[in-house]
């Protein structure tokens, strides 16, 4: 470009005649969460190969029809890993085997907070069944994720706003509008209460009383960036909010 060609407001500083002004809108939110997810591991021990898989069949098998007995409070139910491991003994040579070691991990996700407590008592009470989290978490298309962006924008638009009175003039028109992430504190990560708990016994016992599980509130933040041009300022008068007599 040329120095007799007009500048136009394109660069990040603006013009005197486009003069622009940045700024960063935010939004917080607090809610209730959407969904609670907690970890399953299922364990059987033989010193037979076959009769460890049975086990592990029989008690995963258990798991499942427990888990599923809830019906919609339950939105979903996955398997996750498996394993059957051969154990070796410590002493003595040669490769033998002293006993057989199986696993396998479920994880279930529920949106019926009423029902969680006694869920996660009654698996915990299930023989040589582990129990971890819950893990409280909104849904990723939650529209509470939207509801906060909105809001960060028109934070952005109030502050720019606000530094254009202070300049007694006004907001012209929006430049750039970039989204710099919007995150939560709900993800499945230990972001609740985490609970842990395994049972070797087999059930025999009077069942557990359900625990009391309070549902942990989700925080939500999004933030934006935002450029805007403002009609130039005259500058050299007095600002609105100044006393010229003062």
């Amino acid at each position: 470009m040329s120095l007799d060609e007009p500048q136009t407001p394109n660069g990040p500083h603006g013009t005197p005649d486009a003069p622009r002004v940045a700024v960063r809108g935010e939004a917080r939110l607090e809610v209730d969460p959407e969904i609670a997810r907690i970890g399953i591991t299922v364990a059987a021990r033989g010193k037979d190969r076959r009769a460890a898989l049975d086990d592990l069949t029989r008690r995963n098998a258990t798991v499942l029809d427990l888990v599923k007995s809830y019906g919609d409070a339950v939105e979903r139910l996955e398997t996750g890993r498996f394993s059957l491991t051969p154990v070796l003994g410590a002493r003595g040579r040669g490769e033998k085997v002293r006993t057989y070691q199986g696993s396998v991990q479920l994880s279930a996700e529920l949106t019926d907070f009423t029902v969680l407590g006694e869920l996660t008592t009654r698996l915990a009470d299930s023989e040589l069944t582990a129990v971890e989290g819950p893990w409280w978490a909104l849904r990723p298309d939650s529209p509470v994720h939207g509801r906060a962006r909105r809001q960060a924008v028109r934070d952005a638009v109030q502050r720019a706003t606000e530094y254009a009175q202070a300049l007694g003039t006004s907001l012209a028109a929006l430049v750039e509008l970039a989204d710099i992430g919007a995150e939560y504190g709900g993800r499945p990560a230990p972001s609740g209460g985490r609970m842990r708990s395994m049972s070797l016994g087999g059930g025999a016992e009077e069942a557990a009383p359900p625990l009391d599980l309070e549902p942990q509130r989700q925080r939500v933040h999004a933030a934006v960036n935002a450029r805007f041009t403002m009609v130039p300022p005259r500058l050299g008068i007095p600002f609105p909010d100044e006393n010229p007599s003062g």
